[in-house]
């Protein structure tokens, strides 16, 4: 870390210390604490970098893609691009205003840090949309709807990173989940049916077909961003023949595993027994491969598969699946 840096740690975490307490403050004391503020400041820069960035990525599909084009899209976004269609008001107030009561909402539902780097967030894309000059790139309404909604996907994906919002209206369907008996799936498309709806009465019904194709790109380029290109797959092994299997993965396939002591609660005299219960991550392209070594050592190994949203640190994203 830069010298200037690490000294102005050091005398933050100083005077944090000495303010708790009238004893001198030791090295000892210090050290752990310039720690913490080092990993909080890099872990803010690089959330600060992803916002910055998710930022001038969907004013690139708002001005280059949508709003030239008089094209709307789903959420926050698409109430937006609608309100400026219908009024002479410029887009970047309709993205603060229309924003504004999901970050109020957010501040009780979530936490007052995420809403205040959502507002920051929000009133940088509206800065952004009012005064940067992004070129129109095409005419072609199929182009519009699938590279605007990528670019705009690819903002509010980075943004969400970056631990944010741009589009309020995942917050709204958080709360309401919790409300009513619905996923957050379920209140989103509620919401954006209205939208396009709507879109398809103030401008026109393949406007609104073309805003649902937006809406589908940018989706699926938020999944893409937030959760990774590669999908990860945690297998938990149950098996007899535990050791064997143990063996395979970590001198075989060279991939890391968690044994955990468990507890068989039925076995062949009724009674329950002790067993070691195994657990590794693969991707998964490489689930096949792994199953076919499994089936090799044990047949009837009982295999429990579950979706792994996102992973950091250990062996698996150092080296692919092994294999002989």
């Amino acid at each position: 870390m830069n010298p200037f840096l690490s000294k102005l740690l050091v005398d933050v975490a100083r005077k944090k210390l000495k303010s708790k307490s009238v004893a001198p403050v030791s090295k000892r004391q210090i050290v752990p604490l310039v720690r913490i503020f080092q990993v909080e400041l890099a872990h803010a820069i690089k959330e600060y970098i992803f916002i910055i960035i998710g930022v001038f990525s969907a004013g690139f599909g708002l001005k280059g893609f949508l709003l030239p084009n008089h094209f709307i899209d789903g959420g926050a976004t698409g109430i937006s691009l609608l309100l400026n269609h219908v009024t002479s008001l410029d887009l970047s107030i309709f993205l603060i205003l229309v924003n504004l009561p999901f970050l109020i909402l957010a501040s009780r539902t979530i936490s007052i840090k995420f809403a205040i780097k959502s507002i920051a967030a929000i009133a940088f894309l509206a800065f952004v949309v009012h005064f940067v000059d992004y070129p129109i790139i095409t005419e072609d309404k199929l182009l519009i709807s699938v590279f605007g909604g990528f670019f705009l996907g690819l903002g509010i994906g980075l943004s969400v990173r970056g631990g944010s919002v741009i589009d309020g209206t995942e917050v709204l369907a958080i709360y309401l989940s919790r409300k009513l008996s619905l996923t957050i799936g379920d209140v989103l498309l509620l919401i954006n049916i209205i939208i396009f709806s709507v879109g398809a009465y103030i401008l026109s019904i393949e406007t609104a077909l073309y805003a649902i194709l937006t809406y589908l790109a940018a989706a699926k380029t938020v999944d893409f961003v937030v959760d990774g290109v590669e999908e990860y797959v945690g297998v938990t092994i149950i098996s007899t023949h535990h050791e064997e299997i143990r063996l395979m993965l970590t001198e075989k396939l060279q991939r890391a595993c968690t044994i955990y002591a468990g507890k068989g609660g039925f076995g062949s005299s009724g009674k329950s027994y002790d067993k070691d219960i195994i657990y590794t991550v693969v991707t998964r392209l490489e689930l096949a491969k792994l199953q076919t070594e499994i089936d090799k050592i044990d047949r009837n190994a009982f295999i429990i598969m579950g979706i792994v949203k996102d992973l950091k640190g250990g062996m698996i994203k150092k080296k692919p699946l092994q294999g002989h």
